[in-house]
């Protein structure tokens, strides 16, 4: 008898302390019910945990210091039963700490090694420190987002959690399946501005094909079009559209008695800046609530702009329960839905070394019983 990570449900992670899409990946991976032991610095023992850091919920903590020989000792033990590991370090810090992929698969040669940079880890950039507005920025993401005088930064979500950590989840499934039929492991590399490259996919694609301009707010998807666009309404919010299809079109002409030619030719993209001139006058003469009346739950493709804490209160939410309340405040649920093995919040954040007795306890358990065995 050895001592296995994935006491739940078969899988087990550790994950090495970051910020940003390292815990976001271990927090999906946590949720759908792998057991994740979180590797904190020793020195943060005494620290209390976060409540609000939902990126941190459902894993278990020991801290450990790297560069002590002993506390390595135990990283390996916990690398060597574990199915997958997570590191979101600059290029070479874990091999300076001798937990390098070549020093793992030593103790366990199934492992599938995550690595989470921001540049990858080779080429010029590499060594270089960034964040997520660095490494879209590159990309052409940022380029392509905003208005014409200047790009929006759409908060961290296409670089550290679309770009990263959704993608690194992604990959060490992927490998993890893999690993079944051929009993190795492999490096899954997640460079940021990468995946931030293959989320404009699209985009590269009608760009080369001629569809698409490098002018902001000129585009079918970026303001350009009025049928695809944001507006304000006479109290100071804002409503979307987003009717591209003809038919989905349509609807919303007559809902809003659009009779006037001027909107007869959807894709005239020479009308689209008039067109958008009085969609705007139009959404000003009501209150977003009375818009929502009119057009909300029909194919007119429409949706009103709501805060975080609206958003937590919508019906639709509220029937799917896509919020989960617990651990003192309402946070994102667990996605995807599952029809046989549904994903679950599985804890609060701990504080570092939370769990340092119980996993040293089980650990050393499971070695005298295999001493006996």
């Amino acid at each position: 008898m050895t001592w296995q990570l994935g006491r739940y449900e078969g899988f087990g992670f550790i994950e090495f302390a970051g910020i940003g899409p390292g815990p976001f990946c271990a927090m999906l991976l946590a949720d759908l019910g792998a057991d994740i032991i979180r590797v904190d610095r020793k020195d943060l023992v005494g620290t209390e945990a976060d409540a609000g850091d939902v990126l941190a919920r459902g894993r278990r903590s020991i801290a450990l210091d790297l560069k002590d020989e002993k506390d390595k000792s135990v990283a390996l033990s916990l690398v060597a039963s574990a199915h997958g590991l997570i590191e979101g370090f600059r290029p070479g810090v874990m091999e300076r700490l001798g937990l390098a992929p070549e020093d793992c698969w030593k103790v366990n040669p199934k492992l599938i090694y995550g690595r989470m940079t921001g540049w990858g880890q080779n080429g010029p950039l590499a060594a270089s420190a960034g964040h997520d507005l660095n490494y879209i920025a590159l990309s052409g993401a940022l380029h392509s987002i905003g208005v014409k005088e200047k790009p929006s930064i759409p908060l961290n979500l296409i670089g550290d959690f679309g770009g990263g950590a959704l993608y690194l989840a992604f990959g060490l499934c992927a490998a993890l399946l893999e690993a079944q039929h051929s009993q190795k492991g492999q490096v899954v590399d997640m460079a940021m501005c990468d995946g931030a490259v293959s989320l404009m996919s699209m985009f590269f694609g009608w760009h080369a094909a001629g569809k698409w301009t490098e002018l902001r707010g000129s585009n079918l998807l970026d303001g350009g079009a009025p049928f695809y666009n944001v507006y304000e309404t006479s109290d100071g919010l804002f409503v979307t559209i987003a009717a591209i299809e003809p038919k989905f079109y349509n609807v919303l002409r007559s809902l809003l008695q659009l009779d006037d030619p001027l909107f007869d030719d959807q894709f005239d993209q020479q009308k689209w800046p008039e067109q958008k001139l009085k969609l705007a006058e139009l959404f000003q003469q009501r209150t977003r609530q009375e818009w929502c009346d009119l057009l909300e739950a029909t194919d007119a493709c429409f949706a009103p702009v709501l805060s975080m804490q609206e958003a937590q209160n919508h019906p639709h939410y509220r029937h799917n329960q896509t919020f989960f309340n617990g651990h003192s405040f309402t946070q994102p649920g667990v996605v995807p839905s599952f029809s046989r093995t549904p994903g679950a919040v599985q804890g609060p954040p701990v504080a570092p070394g939370s769990h340092n007795r119980e996993i040293l306890d089980e650990m050393a358990s499971s070695e005298s019983h295999s001493i006996k065995d």
